[in-house]
């Protein structure tokens, strides 16, 4: 028989131990409020697009769905049970529900208060204008290995409905080339269709404005006349070199700097229009992204080759004299990061009067950033853009400085007007699929 003493041996360890794993979780719960908290502060509450809606009742507290999440802190445990914390940094990936033992996790969009657009796309992903397809993000799938699936399937029902071949006339026209694109040119070249795919920037879409290094991809992913991608965790740079060498070996055509401006319903199809060029097609296939096109101030000067909409990298504008306009984060970690260059000088201009919706740690950031190389100017608008300098009109006075780049960071306008002139329904979700 085992005495006191022994049962004190065996207990006081398991003790200890439990009692180290309630002092843990509870600093992890108070980290997760804190992280909910600046979020919420800021404005920062409402995921862009699908995202987990969690069932309190089912959610045990095991935290599975937690450890999970490719992208981070995401979710969060609070008072034992799972939160989103940062939801504007969900990008849908979904395995937090594959993670969750109880089922307490369901994948939506929008939500009770804020409703997201997401435009009608059958289980063939094509659209109520019978010949008009929708892939990856548009649709409102943003993580790439998804993006990748769904162009490759869409190509393949696409392929499904044509019958007869029209010599005037493509099989399809695929506009955007990110990596629902991609995958969508290369399994029609697969499929032996006669094709063009139509991208208003660069190869990779909106990937190739991520920041430097920034990891994009979290699994693996199957590409057609390539195979399985290996790449692991893959940065930017190695993942658009990837794409760059695949497109080289493969010989598939992107048209780059090719920004559609309308797509027309004809008989038999539709004309795809750019400035440049029109295209006849019996299908189209849309991946674009849902910023669609990047908003733009209407100042003279915004169309010189010095003004960009992303910050791609904070290097190459070192010892430069650059303009940054916007109060989000993107502006706010663009101003400080170039800032942080040798012999750089930064102007942070944004029309409000405080950056109030930008998490805490950007604005401390930007607070603390040696003023003589960031200098913000508060309700000011950018008046004229010139190739020296610009204007800033700040409470109707115009002051002039030197200037060598302008990173206008004021998001993107969504393309439902195009889709609606195209004849796609779009609906509202407000927190279900």
């Amino acid at each position: 028989m085992h005495g006191p003493i022994e049962y004190f041996a065996y207990a006081a360890p398991l003790a200890l131990i439990w009692f180290m794993y309630l002092a843990l979780r509870r600093i992890s719960g108070k980290r997760a409020e804190a992280i909910q908290a600046e979020a919420r502060d800021a404005g920062l509450t409402e995921p862009a697009s699908l995202h987990p809606s969690i069932d309190p009742v089912s959610c045990l507290g095991c935290g599975s769905c937690v450890s999970a999440c490719p992208e981070g802190k995401i979710l969060g445990l609070i008072n034992g049970k799972a939160e989103m914390i940062e939801p504007t940094h969900c990008i849908g990936h979904g395995a937090c529900a594959d993670a969750c033992p109880t089922g307490a996790i369901s994948l939506v969009f929008g939500s009770e208060t804020r409703g997201v657009d997401i435009p009608f796309v059958g289980p063939d992903f094509q659209t109520n204008v019978p010949g008009v397809f929708i892939a990856g993000e548009l649709g409102g799938m943003g993580l790439i290995r998804n993006a990748v699936e769904q162009g490759r399937q869409a190509i393949g029902s696409i392929a499904a409905t044509l019958t007869k071949r029209d010599g005037a006339s493509l099989d399809v026209v695929i506009v955007g080339a990110g990596p629902a694109g991609l995958a969508a040119t290369l399994a029609a070249k697969d499929a032996k269709l006669n094709y063009v795919t139509l991208e208003q920037e660069t190869i990779g879409g909106a990937i190739a404005h991520y920041p430097r290094g920034k990891l994009v991809m979290t699994k693996p992913a199957i590409l057609p006349l390539v195979g399985k991608m290996s790449l692991r965790d893959p940065s930017k740079e190695a993942l658009l070199e990837f794409w760059n060498e695949t497109v080289r070996k493969t010989g598939v055509v992107i048209e780059e700097n090719a920004r559609v401006a309308e797509v027309r319903q004809i008989p038999g199809g539709f004309e795809v229009i750019t400035p440049h060029k029109s295209y006849r097609t019996r299908s189209v296939l849309l991946t674009i992204g849902r910023r669609g096109t990047p908003r733009k101030l209407g100042v003279p000067g915004e169309d010189l080759s010095k003004v960009v909409y992303r910050m791609i990298d904070p290097g190459q504008y070192t010892g430069r004299h650059v303009l940054v306009v916007g109060g989000g984060d993107s502006a706010l970690e663009a101003a400080a990061e170039i800032a942080e260059q040798p012999n750089s000088k930064v102007i942070l201009a944004y029309r409000g009067d405080a950056f109030s919706r930008a998490r805490q740690r950007n604005r401390e950031r930007v607070a603390n950033t040696d003023k003589s190389k960031l200098h913000v100017a508060l309700n000011s608008d950018v008046a004229e853009i010139h190739n020296e300098a610009v204007i800033l009109s700040m409470k109707g006075a115009r002051k002039r400085a030197a200037n060598d780049d302008v990173i206008i960071c004021a998001g993107g306008v969504l393309p439902n007007d195009f889709l609606k002139n195209i004849g796609v329904a779009i609906e509202t979700k407000y927190g279900s699929r």
